[in-house]
């Protein structure tokens, strides 16, 4: 079958052309994080209505826009030149211009540039306009079933120097919400080892390729993650987008059976805290700190009783 842009055009003007779109505006426009069909009909008509696109990359963006059949001029906006840049889109909105911005994929200034952009624009006073679009965050988190979870934090791409980044896993893991993290595939057999020791008893979900022709997700336990990944090559081969699924809170007990309650005190009795603690969280998949936290209670109680 072959693809008409104009049908795509005129279906984006009749259902999105009657929204006001005032000029001297900024416009983002999520584009498909892989899948093209994943684009809307209105960020389609917004990108039709603008005058100029300013863009992550002029390449990527002129590919995209040649296969929906428009032909714009491009202003190149990336990391290395977003706040010079916005200067630029500063004149260009001051000679009432629409502009819109997109990133290579999915939605801007979420891990992408833009939000240098949308300061400077807000800055002056004049509009933006976000239009909903794919993201990777969110198609995620819909896809990992991690039920337990009280709501989620982005984290994006860890620093890539291994001391800092079992330094900020430690800090953001082990908590009642997902984190969502992105990793390149270099760098994803370091990152599930580096899960394996911040969080050996917790499950993440692993992205790959979200929306593509090799799009793959599985469910697994971190500490298997390592292993699994050597086990096939592709499996290391993508972008990827994990969610590291939340770990209930321990800290007042709520999460603690109350067998499992009973065995940490016994334990707490015999062997040093640290060890009881570690013993019954690795049992009952939660995390040691807190678990820590209960048992020395336990052991301070049994220290304060009357001999």
């Amino acid at each position: 079958m072959t693809f008409d842009a104009n049908m795509l055009l005129q279906a984006a003007q009749q259902v999105a052309g009657s929204q006001q779109y005032p000029k001297a505006a900024l416009y983002l426009v999520a584009t498909p994080i892989g899948n093209l069909a994943d684009i809307s009909l209105r960020a389609v008509h917004v990108l039709a209505l603008v005058d100029v696109v300013a863009c992550e990359d002029t390449r990527v963006s002129g590919h995209l826009l040649r296969h929906l059949g428009l032909d714009k001029k491009l202003f190149a906006l990336h990391q290395h030149n977003e706040v010079g840049g916005a200067q630029g889109v500063l004149k260009l909105l001051s000679e009432g211009q629409r502009v819109a911005y997109i990133s290579d994929a999915g939605t801007p200034a979420v891990s992408d540039p833009g939000a240098h952009l949308v300061q400077a624009v807000q800055g002056q006073g004049y509009t933006v306009v976000p239009l909903p679009g794919a993201s990777s965050v969110t198609t995620a988190m819909s896809v990992a079933g991690d039920a337990q979870a009280q709501g989620f934090r982005f984290v994006g791409f860890l620093p890539s120097k291994g001391a800092a980044r079992v330094s900020l896993l430690r800090e953001v893991l082990g908590r009642d919400h997902s984190i969502v993290l992105f990793e390149a595939p270099h760098r994803i057999e370091d990152l599930a080892a580096e899960l394996s020791e911040v969080l050996p008893q917790g499950r993440v979900t692993v992205c790959r390729e979200l929306s593509k022709q090799f799009e793959s997700i599985t469910t697994l336990d971190i500490a298997t993650m390592p292993a699994w990944l050597k086990a096939d090559a592709n499996r290391q081969r993508g972008e990827f987008v994990l969610v590291v699924h939340g770990v209930p809170d321990a800290s007042d007990k709520q999460a603690l059976t109350p067998a499992m309650d009973a065995i940490l005190q016994a334990l707490v009795q015999h062997l040093p805290v640290k060890q009881a603690a570690g013993l019954v969280a690795d049992a009952a998949g939660l995390p040691r700190k807190a678990l820590y936290d209960i048992a020395l209670t336990y052991r301070q109680a049994d220290q304060g009783k009357d001999p």
